[in-house]
This record gives C-alpha cells, sequence and structure tokens, in this order.
C-alpha cells in the first residue's frame, strides 16, 4: 500500500541481511562492506524508506534539531534568512524550532530556556537588520550560537551578516561608472550603524575619484516621507545634482517623487539608487523592476549560516557576505 509504512525489519528483509546490518548501513558505520551498504541503501530507496528521527537521535546522542530566535519573525528582511536558512537544514535532515522573541528584552529568557530544554545542537540568532547591535547571547547557550544579519558587541560571536560599507562603495562605484559626479547622499540617523558604514564607504569612492558629495549627507530616518523632506533640501540646495543615493529603497521611493515633480528626469537629470531590493522582497518575480537598487545578500546570509553552525569548530568573528547590484530604470 502506498501509505504503508516501512520500518527498518522491512528493509532488512527485503535486503536479505540482518537487522544490524541493515541498521549499521544506513546509518553509516565503516563496519560493514561498501557493496553490503549500497546494496541495503538502493533497497531502502526502492521501498521509500525513512529514518526514524526520534530514535536517530537517541542513537546519535543528538536532537537534530536547531533552535532559532528571531526579534521578529514576520520582518521581511527576517523571512528571507529565516526560509533559506530553514530549507538548507532541512536538505541536511536538521529540524528547525523557531522562537520569535524580542530578543532585547525580557522575555528572551523564557526562549533560551525553553530552547535548552529540548536538547538543541545548535541555535540561529536572526536580527532585522545591522543598525543596532543584538545583545549576545552565546553564553547562555551550551551548543554552538550563530548569528545571522545582524551583529553583537562580542568580536568573538560567530556572525555573518550583510556588509554595508560594501554596499555604500557598490552604489558609489556604479553611479560613477555611469558618469555622475555630483552626487547627494539621503539615509537615515548618523548614529544607525548601517547608515553611518554605508556613507562612509560610498564617500571612500568619491574620494578616490577626486570627488565629495555635492551637499552635506542628509541623515534622518528610514522612511519615504524623509526621502521626500531631504529631497527638497537636496534640490534646493545643488539643483545641479546628476544622482542621489538613497540609503534604502523607502528613502528612495520618497526621493523619486519629489525630483520627478521637480520637473527633472530620472534618470535621465537626476539618477537614483536604493538599497534593499525592496520590490522582489514584496513581489513574486514576474514584476517588472523600476527602482536600482543593492541587494544586500540575504539568501546568502541564510545559507552560510545553515553550513557554518553544521561545521564541528565555526570560526570566530564577523563574516561578511557581498552585496549586490540589481540595475533596474532609475540609473
Amino acid at each position: 500500500m502506498a501509505d504503508q509504512l516501512i520500518t527498518l525489519s522491512d528493509v532488512a528483509a527485503a535486503a536479505g541481511v540482518s537487522l544490524s546490518t541493515a541498521s549499521k548501513a544506513l546509518n553509516g558505520t565503516d563496519r560493514i562492506s561498501a557493496a553490503t551498504r549500497e546494496h541495503v541503501r538502493v533497497t531502502a530507496d526502492r521501498l521509500g524508506f525513512r529514518h526514524n528521527a526520534l530514535a536517530r537521535s537517541f542513537a546519535r546522542g543528538r536532537s537534530q534539531t536547531i533552535g532559532v530566535l528571531t526579534h521578529r519573525a514576520s520582518n521581511p528582511f527576517t523571512r528571507v534568512v529565516l526560509a533559506t536558512a530553514a530549507t538548507e537544514l532541512g536538505a541536511k535532515e536538521q529540524a528547525i524550532l523557531l522562537y520569535d522573541a524580542r530578543i532585547d528584552e525580557q522575555d528572551v529568557t523564557e526562549s533560551i530556556l525553553q530552547l535548552r530544554a529540548r536538547r538543541i545542537d545548535g541555535v540561529i540568532v536572526i536580527g532585522t537588520g545591522t543598525s543596532f547591535p543584538t545583545p549576545s547571547l552565546t553564553s547562555r547557550f551550551d551548543v554552538p550560537v550563530i548569528y545571522a544579519f545582524t551583529f553583537t558587541e562580542d568580536p568573538d560571536d560567530v556572525t555573518i551578516t550583510s556588509d554595508d560599507t560594501a554596499i555604500g562603495r557598490l552604489a558609489a562605484t556604479h553611479l560613477l561608472s555611469t558618469g555622475r559626479r555630483r552626487i547627494a547622499h539621503i539615509t537615515a540617523e548618523p548614529h544607525d550603524n548601517a547608515a553611518q558604514r554605508r556613507a562612509v564607504g560610498a564617500g571612500q569612492v568619491l574620494a578616490d575619484a577626486g570627488l565629495d558629495w555635492v551637499t552635506p549627507v542628509r541623515f534622518g530616518r528610514w522612511r519615504e516621507s524623509w526621502g521626500e523632506e531631504a529631497a527638497r533640501e537636496v534640490l534646493a540646495a545643488a539643483p545641479d545634482v546628476d544622482a542621489i543615493f538613497c540609503g534604502s529603497d523607502a528613502i528612495a521611493r520618497g526621493t523619486e517623487r519629489v525630483v520627478r515633480a521637480s520637473g527633472r528626469q530620472v534618470p535621465g537629470d537626476v539618477a537614483l539608487i536604493g538599497v534593499d531590493n525592496w520590490e522582489q522582497l514584496m513581489h513574486d518575480q514576474r514584476v517588472s523592476r523600476h527602482l536600482t537598487t543593492i541587494e544586500v545578500g540575504l539568501e546568502e546570509i541564510g545559507r552560510q549560516v545553515a553550513a557554518r553552525l553544521l561545521e564541528p569548530d565555526p570560526e570566530p568573528g564577523i563574516q561578511y557576505v557581498a552585496p549586490q547590484l540589481v540595475i533596474a530604470e532609475t540609473v
């Protein structure tokens, strides 16, 4: 029957070996020949046998379960990292146990206690971005902990995250490559780590080219309304501005409205580039792209986090993923 549960005994009988030999073959022991192991594996695949994950975990002394702590699982950026990591872990027969908690608040303690009680093999802490640090939770677990799309104040924490300095450098490099020279920058608060690093990275590229911002960097908020407000200031201070690097796609959307309302053409008179690849995050792939933007590497972060967590001794420190330029209509 199609729904019949195939047991290890069924596999052993079909393969003509003992139950013990079948178990050793499917659990990777080196105490049997390669030919026998392959014969049992092929038989198991033909019958549609699947390991009893619970029994297997007891035998190995591991739960094959990874705990995941998120600051806000519904956040669009978090969802991409989480889904990619979960897919990668699932392909390696690892389950995930998700706890959505305010990581910087008291209720994270209860999530930690529950995870520890579940005999998890490791922990992934997924942030909502690189604007501000996530508290280090490593010392509160006795299993490996890895941080994704965030950073902590402990330089030894194993962390994989986006490279904001490289994002800024990539944006400015592309604008210069298209012949733009009078470039402005609109971004979030100056004490925001992501905003500051993106501004620094872009500023370094301009300085290397013997240039400077056409008007001082406008620091404000990650909002469309700030993009509108700051764009008016930029156009008033530098009417001949020919490009604006926006620290996020939200800022870029507000900026574009004001630039077009002023009678200027985008990208003919003013080129615009944002960060986040928001159109891809919020729509399906069939939707045509409009805003030229920088993809911060969310899927790659998820893939690398899953791979690093399963390594015997993950190397401490921050590992950055490379951003990707997404060219569309505004440059």
